[in-house]
């Protein structure tokens, strides 16, 4: 295929994209915006408010916000095809690279840019490097799916990085608070974290929904066919997952809010190196997937798996270590104010940037999702 004919093939895809979007998807930056503005002034006019939300709570986290995510969640999961899981678990050089840019490179760009930009606030700093360590498994596929990145790899990628969270979470944390702090000299912090406490958190968030995707898509399939489940099943729960994601960011920063507004130029300076981190994880691993010659689609999973981080798992860490009102609770909060509204800039860029990436050939006969637009 010639590059002009190339170009033109992914400007049509994307405006196909940008043409079937619901009003929902077309203006969900600032749904996002109003969502964290409600939560922030619920937070800070409602008393005992957070108390209320976090009186029942699943794996460490909120019911309600428990709910929301699971909600986010299972749509996503009811589209990926899991019968063609097994064309994604092939190729190596994906999976290799992705283990690579989330468990080697991740946490030690975000204890790079802690150390650099907040040399004076270790409470921050340490919640920023818990940030680091917690790799996403669940608004990934989101930001995947409305980038149109290849959603089987994602449900894979992310599969992969919840086994390594339960084993890895725990040592990664000594090893980056305590053991290489030493080597350099530097200020040494303690993490004693449950690698039991840490499985719950991804068997509710990702097992659950999971599931639920797993068997809906096979018995769906099985009593009415692909053609009913695709095009007239996916389109009626689809607005569910950005619901559960308006309500859960509502929720999130209701929790907060009163910590966040008060504590303005702390978040602001936890901001800096959050921005830093989102901007160099996504953009160098669309640079590198591009050296490797991946497809649009699979490197599209493989850089927003490799930015997003498991906030969950974050705030829920640091509150259980160190207190609620502590500075790394703060941080682990921050996370998602500035990783939201970050990614979802990040998904319009990836829908430009297509144009420069090949476009999947290895299905010749399964060219479009159920957007009609070409995956």
């Amino acid at each position: 295929m010639s590059d002009t004919v190339h170009d033109t093939a992914a400007g049509a895809s994307n405006d196909a994209v940008a043409a079937r979007l619901s009003t929902l998807d077309r203006f969900l930056p600032v749904w996002i915006g109003i969502a964290m503005a409600v939560g922030l002034l619920l937070g800070r006019l409602v008393d005992g408010l957070d108390d209320a939300l976090a009186a029942v709570e699943v794996g460490s986290v909120s019911l309600p916000i428990a709910i929301g995510l699971l909600i986010m969640m299972y749509p996503v999961l009811a589209k990926v095809r899991y019968d063609e899981l097994g064309h994604v678990t092939r190729d190596t050089r994906m999976l290799v690279t992705s283990i690579f840019l989330n468990w080697v490179l991740g946490p030690a760009l975000m204890f790079a840019l802690a150390w650099l930009l907040l040399p004076d606030l270790p409470e921050y700093r340490t919640g920023l490097i818990i940030v680091g360590l917690a790799r996403c498994i669940a608004m990934v596929l989101i930001w995947n799916d409305l980038a149109c990145g290849d959603r089987e790899a994602a449900a894979i990628l992310v599969a992969i990085n919840a086994v390594f969270q339960i084993l890895a979470f725990a040592f990664l944390g000594y090893f980056y608070l305590q053991v290489l702090p030493g080597w350099l000299g530097l200020d040494q912090s303690a993490l004693d974290v449950s690698v039991w406490g840490i499985a719950k958190s991804v068997l509710v968030f990702l097992g659950i929904p999971l599931l639920a995707g797993y068997l809906t898509r096979t018995l769906g399939q099985r009593a009415k066919g692909r053609d009913w489940y695709e095009g007239t099943f996916l389109p009626k729960i689809g607005p569910a997952a950005l619901y559960g994601l308006l309500f859960t960011i509502v929720l999130l920063f209701a929790l907060q809010g009163d910590t966040i507004t008060s504590k303005p130029l702390d978040v602001a300076r936890i901001a800096v190196p959050l921005l830093a981190y989102f901007a160099l994880m996504w953009g160098g691993s669309m640079l590198l997937t591009k050296a490797l010659g991946f497809d649009y689609q699979r490197a599209t999973a493989v850089s927003f798996t490799a930015a997003g981080n498991n906030f969950e798992l974050a705030i829920a860490v640091a509150i259980g270590v160190f207190g609620v009102t502590s500075g790394q609770a703060l941080a682990g909060v921050v996370g998602p104010l500035i990783e939201v509204p970050a990614l979802i800039a990040l998904v319009y860029v990836s829908l430009w940037a297509r144009k420069f990436y090949r476009e999947r050939t290895t299905n010749p006969d399964d060219t479009s999702d159920d957007t009609g637009a070409t995956r």
